[in-house]
């Protein structure tokens, strides 16, 4: 682990993203269900900008930022135009408890404070090691919404949507 770098990610790394996050998907069911188009999955049209976690040339985590959409900027109560959400953030099984997803979120922040914009994400509730891991680096719960999809259970997803540390919030 002593090669960890977190770098902007390129075409090269799709194919160990789409292997950590097969770990993920069969450990997590995140995504809940396999996407049609995995690559598609990994880059929404709203996509600002995407990292890798790697040490050598292996893929150990991912993480997106795109752009807050106005549901989730009503659930944290800030306008849509001053935010950047956390996006496809996940870490592959082998490289947990590391740091990774860490540095992953602390290079959003960077990124968020680079554009001037303030930083949320969603997870949904049943991700209870995320949502540990979010309330642990002192992001603060703003309010919960109900999705359009279904968790692996059958039930309609809950989403906690959670603002950046207060140090790291830059919402203008």
């Amino acid at each position: 682990m002593d090669g960890l770098m977190i770098r902007r990610r390129v075409d090269d790394d799709m194919e160990g993203c789409l292997k950590a996050l097969a770990t993920v998907q069969e450990a997590d069911r995140y995504p809940v269900d396999w996407p049609a188009d995995p690559e598609g999955w990994l880059t929404p049209a709203d996509l600002v900008d995407a990292w890798v976690a790697v040490d050598g040339s292996e893929v150990l985590g991912h993480m997106a930022l795109t752009g807050a959409g106005p549901e989730l900027a009503a659930v944290v109560g800030l306008p849509e135009e001053r935010l950047l959400a956390v996006a496809r953030l996940f870490v592959g099984t082998a490289a947990r408890r590391r740091g990774v997803a860490a540095k992953l979120l602390g290079t959003a922040a960077e990124a968020a404070e680079a554009h001037g914009l303030g930083l949320v994400l969603e997870v949904e509730e049943g991700a209870t090691a995320a949502v540990r891991l979010y309330e642990r680096a002192r992001w603060r719960y703003a309010g919960t919404s109900t999705a359009d999809w279904t968790t692996a259970d059958g039930r309609l997803a809950r989403l906690r949507a959670y603002l950046a540390p207060e140090e790291d919030r830059r919402t203008g």
